[in-house]
């Protein structure tokens, strides 16, 4: 983790990682050859911060996995934890009560403090719409024990409950659009009202790039830099995003922003070879990277490939630079 200073009682997070970690191209590249697929969990929260996990938008985990995932991984690691698709794709927010209350219910809060934001991604045709967001937004639980309260609630669907938490402890939303209506003003106010943060998503140009938090954490995926899901970032980009997550957890009225980052470009395998990347220029600290630091090593480098013609750019109102 890359803590930030702003005076003696204020203090922002940085969290640097990959969306997921099993990925085959990833064997022999990112993850060691003879690296038992069991380790590869270990093996990747040892070089980042965090971890986006993303089997949770296809369909309802496991109690035992999320045991297993807190288990594997460092006392300070955090995880955050893609929202079902069934909730925001097929019922569209609307509904919701017992999906919701069977979300949490399915081990989320056996996770303990290793639980991080909570990622709820709209698809490309969802259109702006204020009401329901209003509605939907009221409806997330803002605490842990918020959570399990609403876990309780939860239908058959879900065979081993986890409805209690050991300690309560904040919650937190964070929401991805891909519709260009959402470029409005009256989008960031309404996350500004319920204390949700929109996710800066660097979509290769493809859907809108906001660069306004609206809460006092910021989430950022990054997609690709040229083609999405495909391209990695040049060192040049890099430094713009280092750049911009410094000017983003450096809040004017010295209160702590902490940000929470993703690489989701991973089709071929550039995504955690830019995390380390990354991380390494913000100082963020994880096991390997302290035991590198000692020993004066750097951050190990993807090797370089021809990269495609850059595409396109479509910009928010809301943004500055593309990566600024």
């Amino acid at each position: 983790m890359a803590r930030v200073s702003f005076a003696s009682h204020s203090i922002s997070v940085i969290h640097i990682g990959i969306s997921g970690w099993r990925y085959a191209p990833w064997r022999g590249t990112f993850f060691p050859d003879d690296l038992p697929q069991r380790s590869e969990l270990a093996f990747a929260s040892a070089r980042f911060s965090s971890i986006e996990i993303n089997g949770t938008f296809y369909s309802l985990q496991r109690l035992s996995s999320f045991r297993a995932w807190a288990a594997e991984t460092p006392d300070n690691f955090v995880f955050s934890v893609k929202a079902p698709r069934f909730i925001t794709h097929l019922k569209r927010l609307k509904d919701v009560e017992a999906p919701l209350a069977n979300f949490f219910a399915s081990g989320l809060l056996a996770l303990g403090p290793k639980l991080g934001p909570i990622l709820w991604q709209l698809p490309p045709n969802f259109r702006f719409d204020a009401d329901r967001l209003d509605a939907f937004f009221t409806l997330l639980p803002r605490s842990t024990r918020a959570a399990a309260r609403l876990a309780r609630k939860h239908d058959h669907r879900v065979r081993e409950p986890w409805i209690k938490t050991d300690f309560d402890r904040k919650v937190r939303h964070a929401l991805e659009v891909r519709h260009d209506s959402f470029v409005t003003p009256e989008f960031l106010t309404l996350l500004q009202k319920h204390d949700v943060a929109v996710v800066v998503a660097d979509t290769a140009g493809r859907w809108p790039l906001f660069d306004e938090p609206t809460t006092d954490f910021v989430y950022v995926r990054l997609h690709g830099d040229e083609e999405l899901y495909a391209s990695g970032y040049t060192p040049e980009s890099l430094d713009r995003w280092a750049a911009s997550l410094r000017r983003w957890t450096r809040t004017r009225s010295g209160s702590p922003r902490d940000a929470f980052v993703y690489f989701d470009n991973d089709i071929k395998t550039h995504a955690p070879f830019d995390a380390m990347a990354l991380a390494q220029r913000l100082h963020v600290e994880t096991p390997v990277a302290a035991a590198d630091n000692a020993a004066g090593l750097t951050a190990p480098r993807e090797p370089k490939k021809k990269r495609p013609a850059r595409a396109a750019a479509r910009r928010s109102p809301f943004a500055r630079k593309r990566a600024a």
